[in-house]
């Protein structure tokens, strides 16, 4: 009997420890809003390349790089960095979130002269609550953001929508680094 009982007992144990080391993967991003440049089947990019992550009037070349690297990143592996200087043209950036990275937004921000001219927010909400505040919050974030400086800014809570307005807020910091102009 009592080996039934070990046998027993290590196998729950093995169990158990399968069952925390699936939950700990699925739960390992839980709550990061974050937000990457739009390249799949959906990001209407019209053939730019996946580094402009613009799609649009803007090109690589308006950016002032010309599309050519130096070699000089700074070290950091390639990524741009907010300059300041913006290329005029519209960005397309994909914001995720939620506690699995389960919802995510399609953000189109249209920049002129260093300011948001445009932004359109498309949502893809993976419950109808998440449906409720990405529209509310896609319906009032023009009224926040358009004819603002795209320097600097960043939203507070749109529509009550907290979690949408942090994968926004992403967005705007992608979107600064893909438009910033080489100087």
């Amino acid at each position: 009997m009592e080996r039934n009982a070990v046998a027993f007992t290590g196998r729950a144990i093995g169990v158990t420890v399968a069952g925390l080391a699936v939950t700990a993967a699925l739960l390992g991003g839980c709550g990061e809003p974050k937000a990457v440049p739009m390249d799949d089947e959906f990001a209407g990019n019209s053939g730019q390349s996946a580094d402009s992550g613009m799609t649009g009037t803007g090109t690589a070349e308006d950016a002032g790089d010309g599309g050519a690297s130096d070699g000089s990143d700074g070290g950091n592996g390639g990524a741009r960095r907010d300059t300041g200087v913006y290329a005029d043209g519209t960005y397309a950036v994909k914001g995720q979130y939620g506690p699995v990275g389960e919802d995510t937004i399609d953000v189109y921000l249209t920049i002129a002269d260093g300011a948001v001219t445009d932004v359109d927010v498309v949502g893809h909400p993976f419950t109808t609550i998440s449906r409720h505040h990405q529209e509310a919050f896609a319906e009032a974030v023009p009224g926040v953001v358009v004819g603002k400086p795209l320097e600097g800014l960043k939203v507070d809570k749109v529509a009550g929508a907290s979690w949408t307005s942090d994968a926004f807020n992403a967005a705007l910091d992608v979107a600064r680094q893909e438009a910033s102009v080489v100087q």
